[in-house]
């Protein structure tokens, strides 16, 4: 047993090492461990199909459409326009902007990536040209954008839903409070960056103006409110949502501020094809390759080594979130998720903890490996929208990582940051 399960581990951590997509690896290491112990090689199909066989996951194309779209048709321009009237005025007030805006944004995409993206092409040329170090700029965005999966909706909350077999609505409500605490601490560095580097504030701007960016924005504004309102009312499903959110996109795009096409709503699908197949295809594999470690009894294994060592609930958590911080430096979020969570949750119901205040704690490390080298894809995206070196956006990014690995601990020892809004809105324990 112990030998087919360092085979299974040695291959994939080899090719991995080698540069192979992260969803090959996974799926060739599964494939030589299924030779080894003599099963058919049909099963990897059969179980590639019954590891992504839920209408949950139907949500996770439409919510990547509906970000897709929201950039496509302008909508982030109007976004950071509107954020920028609201806290322009503070110092650094650009860089205030850029944080609301993904703040605002997170309740549209429900990903880092595509926040990135979208709001890096408006937000670091804007920051530069106001006299921003182009470093500080694209550092901000990049960590920024990580406030997106943690604010409802979340693609990655989604997925750790199906995985662990929870409220997906209970997720959602447990994301807002983390969200806003790395809103804070992010404008809480941006203060302390604009004072000593003496950035400037956001240009005056009349009241004419700031009621034209808030017109602009309402009917964007009002897409959260649409999508969790029609949730926690029984208007919809989790999933119908995500339909919803993609439908209201279009709509705003195409018939209200006219800055969709056809063109424009052809490139958006395929986009979030692309990303969709990709993400469906990793679920897939990394799904048989948590099968392989279920028949290898790996998750008992871990969870009996971790209590072997301490059972002292701090310091198991403490472990636990280094574990997903080392993962995510090598993993993307869902090859994450999928590959550890049999691993972590035996130790979730062992310590105790509630499985909302577990997930959303899981999803936090999970998210900030879109900012840690060398799978980092936010930082791919910075490094893309700003013209500058890989290395230069991982230097500018450190800082702002600080103040979010203190968020982490905030909420991994404070179990009612997480909990507090799903037991007040749901009730406790439903």
């Amino acid at each position: 047993m112990e030998t087919h399960a360092a085979l299974l581990f040695g291959v994939f951590f080899l090719l991995v090492a080698l540069s192979v997509p992260i969803g090959v690896s996974l799926g060739a290491a599964a494939l030589v461990y299924l030779f080894v112990n003599q099963e058919a090689i049909i099963s990897l199909a059969q179980r590639a199909v019954i590891g992504t066989n839920s209408f949950l996951l139907v949500a996770v194309p439409f919510f990547v459409l509906a970000g897709n779209l929201m950039n496509t048709g302008g909508i982030t321009r109007r976004l950071f326009r509107f954020a920028s009237a609201l806290v322009g005025r503070l110092p650094g007030g650009l860089g205030h902007a850029n944080v609301v805006a993904n703040v605002i944004m997170a309740g549209m995409s429900g990903s880092a990536v595509a926040d990135a993206a979208g709001l890096g092409t408006v937000q670091i040329p804007a920051m530069k040209e106001a006299g921003y170090d182009e470093d500080f700029s694209t550092g901000l965005t990049v960590a920024a954008a990580t406030i997106g999966p943690i604010i409802p909706p979340s693609i990655n909350m989604v997925v750790y839903a199906f995985l662990a077999e929870v409220s997906i609505g209970r997720m959602f409500l447990g994301g807002f409070v983390p969200g806003v605490f790395m809103a804070v601490s992010l404008m809480a560095i941006v203060y302390m960056y604009a004072v000593r580097r003496r950035y400037p504030k956001g240009p005056r701007m009349g009241i004419r103006e700031i009621a034209t960016a808030s017109l602009e924005a309402v009917p964007a504004l009002l897409t959260p409110v649409l999508l969790l309102g029609g949730m926690f009312i029984g208007v919809f499903t989790p999933t119908e949502a995500a339909v919803v959110a993609s439908v209201y996109a279009l709509l705003l795009g195409w018939l209200w501020y006219r800055s969709i096409d056809l063109r424009g709503f052809y490139a958006a699908c395929v986009g979030s094809l692309r990303i969709t197949a990709t993400t469906m295809f990793i679920m897939a594999m990394a799904s048989v390759f948590a099968w392989a470690l279920a028949r290898e009894q790996i998750p008992q294994a871990a969870a009996g080594f971790v209590f072997s060592i301490t059972e002292n609930k701090v310091l198991v958590l403490l472990m636990v979130n280094i574990v997903l911080l080392i993962a995510g430096c090598v993993l993307d979020a869902v090859s994450a998720l999928i590959i550890l969570m049999p691993i972590l949750l035996p130790i979730q119901k062992q310590l105790g903890v509630d499985p909302i205040h577990y997930g959303v704690m899981v999803v936090f490390n999970i998210t900030l490996g879109n900012i840690t080298p060398p799978v980092g894809m936010c930082l791919y995206v910075g490094s893309a929208v700003a013209q500058i070196s890989l290395d230069r956006v991982v230097r500018a990014t450190l800082p702002f990582l600080v103040p979010l690995l203190i968020v982490l601990a905030i909420i991994t020892y404070v179990p009612q940051t997480v909990l507090l809004l799903p037991n007040a809105v749901m009730g406790v324990g439903r």
